[in-house]
């Protein structure tokens, strides 16, 4: 049987990776190499040829301050911009929390500058409200219910932008505690294909490990061609911490 392996491309990881989101990777690698399949981290920058990174079977990309996301989105104009929504277009699952959604939206209006716009890959509009407005901080807890997962969420969220989804665009959850994309519809992300886009830091991944599976299978089924049936494994402590955080905010997982 050929080993399985994956390549994960992470967006620009000196400028995009803030309240400690490079934790998705680590999980995401580790959540592997425990399964005994082959990871490669492909380390997304200025630098990198649009060839190599149209191979990559799963992305991911963190959050930014806003004169980063000026940076990176400088860098995505053009042909690497193209390949990544090539690569989402194509299916290949996707992690984009914070500023980099904001980013892979149509457009986004920080607190100082002018407004940046995004790829258009999410049917999704970013503004910051203006330096009178709270940020958007604290625990959260969400109800995910993609076509094929199901399950309650936690994570962490701070952000001062506020994101409204376009008429069809299906958010990836349902607030049950917290602000979500603007605090006032109840919306938290959006999906697209096999992408994902949120505010949940914490990181996500390493706290609800269901996300970090689906994204695995779904990497190993769109390169593979067959149907994969992960290995389980023993999430009793982030169950254990899932609990606690929803059990402080009353919520019942």
């Amino acid at each position: 049987m050929i080993k399985q392996s994956i390549i994960i491309g992470w967006l620009y990881p000196d400028l995009m990776s803030t309240y400690g989101d490079r934790g998705n990777i680590i999980a995401l690698q580790k959540r592997c190499q425990w399964r005994g399949i082959n990871t490669t981290i492909l380390e997304i920058t200025p630098e990198t040829k649009v060839s190599e990174l149209l191979k990559v079977d799963l992305l991911f990309g963190g959050g930014a301050q806003d004169l980063e996301q000026e940076i990176v989105i400088n860098d995505l104009k053009g042909a690497k911009g193209n390949a990544i929504k090539q690569l989402v277009e194509d299916g290949v699952p996707s992690l984009f929390v914070c500023g980099a959604p904001q980013l892979i939206g149509r457009s986004y209006e920080p607190a100082i500058g002018q407004k940046i716009t995004g790829l258009g890959i999410f049917d999704l509009t970013s503004a910051h409200p203006g330096p009178n407005k709270p940020r958007l901080i604290g625990n959260v807890v969400a109800k995910v219910d993609l076509l094929d997962l199901s399950t309650v969420i936690i994570g962490f969220e701070n952000h001062g932008g506020r994101t409204t989804l376009g008429k069809t665009a299906k958010p990836f959850a349902k607030m049950i505690k917290g602000n979500g994309n603007n605090g006032i519809d109840g919306t938290e992300g959006i999906t697209y294909r096999n992408a994902i886009g949120c505010y949940f830091h914490g990181p996500l991944l390493p706290k609800n490990p269901e996300i970090a599976d689906w994204l695995i299978k779904k990497a190993l089924e769109r390169k593979y061609k067959i149907t994969i049936k992960l290995e389980v494994l023993d999430d009793s402590l982030e169950s254990q911490a899932r609990e606690a955080i929803a059990s402080r905010l009353g919520v019942d997982v």
